[in-house]
């Protein structure tokens, strides 16, 4: 199969992940079913879909008549056969679940033509564990994007040792059809690059913050006015080499011995989650949210978006 021959796109899992997907293919000019199992959790879907044209029309990526041509572009089902039965290429955002996905893949397998590519979007799980039935294991590969998915520029890409090394080559191209930063992961290794590198950071940010080293503030700010920034410029590496790695030789024989290195999330997080404060959408984490309407929940996500859509313009081009 070539570029030109996917056409139609499925994605399988309407949540925050899987609309942010759907609206990155259609805004292409792809056709995209989205599926999930019921028509609440997908109506919900085509509301966030909206919601995120809006905040690009704001920011004038497209137009008025783009927003409607590319809502006309999505179709929604609650029937896994019909999302499924002319897709070219199909992505999965189900629930980090074994059991759920091994009997996705083995559906999906059964459904999809011959020809089709069906992509996961887990960063936690083996494809040998859940694809093991499937008899297209040739076909099948991770396809890792970061929330917000119709924004973030990087998708991981990730086959096992059944992918063709055509099928991780023709899905790269098809992510950078879409605008999409394709990281190819060459190791299958729980929790990708990505996660793993922002979980390290985290594990040190919620030591810092447990020990009352700063408030949940001026961390945030720590980061921001910091590292955060150039970081989007140049990355670590890079960083080590405009730094010069012989400092960085010293930093990290100075501190890596004195860093968390904690193997369990810290006691208070678990607290908190124990106590419902689950963040933005509980209405209290780390920060208080006005959750009274979903109003400070809509202005929270639009804002975030709206720094992130131009800092995308600014640094790629994407837009």
């Amino acid at each position: 199969m070539k570029l030109g021959d996917i056409r139609n796109i499925s994605v399988i899992g309407a949540g925050t992940m899987g609309s942010g997907i759907g609206l990155t293919f259609a805004l292409c000019g792809y056709e995209v079913t989205l599926n999930d199992v019921s028509e609440k959790i997908l109506n919900t879907a085509m509301n966030h879909v909206e919601d995120y044209l809006g905040t690009f029309n704001d920011n004038g990526i497209v137009s008025k008549d783009d927003i409607e041509k590319t809502i006309s572009r999505i179709r929604i089902t609650t029937s896994l056969e019909k999302a499924a039965e002319e897709a070219d290429f199909v992505t999965e955002t189900a629930s980090e679940d074994l059991e759920v996905k091994r009997k996705l893949f083995t559906d999906l397998d059964a459904i999809c033509p011959q020809h089709t590519i069906i992509a996961s979007n887990t960063s936690s799980l083996a494809l040998a564990d859940f694809a093991e039935r499937c008899k297209r294991r040739d076909k099948i590969l991770i396809t890792h994007w970061i929330n917000p998915p119709h924004i973030i520029p990087a998708v991981e890409i990730l086959g096992s040792k059944d992918t063709s090394n055509e099928t991780i080559v023709l899905v790269c191209k098809l992510m950078e059809k879409v605008d999409k930063v394709p990281i190819r992961v060459l190791k299958e290794l729980q929790g990708l690059i990505i996660n793993r590198i922002q979980a390290a950071m985290i594990r040190e940010v919620f030591s810092l913050w447990e020990e009352g080293v700063a408030t949940p503030v001026d961390i945030d700010k720590a980061v921001k006015a910091s590292f955060g920034l150039r970081l989007a410029v140049t990355g670590p590496l890079e960083t080590c080499d405009f730094g010069g790695l012989d400092i960085w030789y010293t930093l990290s024989k100075n501190l890596f011995k004195i860093i968390s290195d904690i193997h369990k999330p810290p006691e208070r997080i678990k607290m908190m989650v124990e106590r419902g404060e689950l963040g933005l959408k509980s209405g209290k984490g780390f920060f208080d949210y006005d959750t009274s309407q979903n109003r400070d929940t809509v202005k929270a996500i639009k804002e975030r978006d709206t720094r992130l859509i131009r800092l995308s313009k600014l640094l790629f081009g994407k837009g």
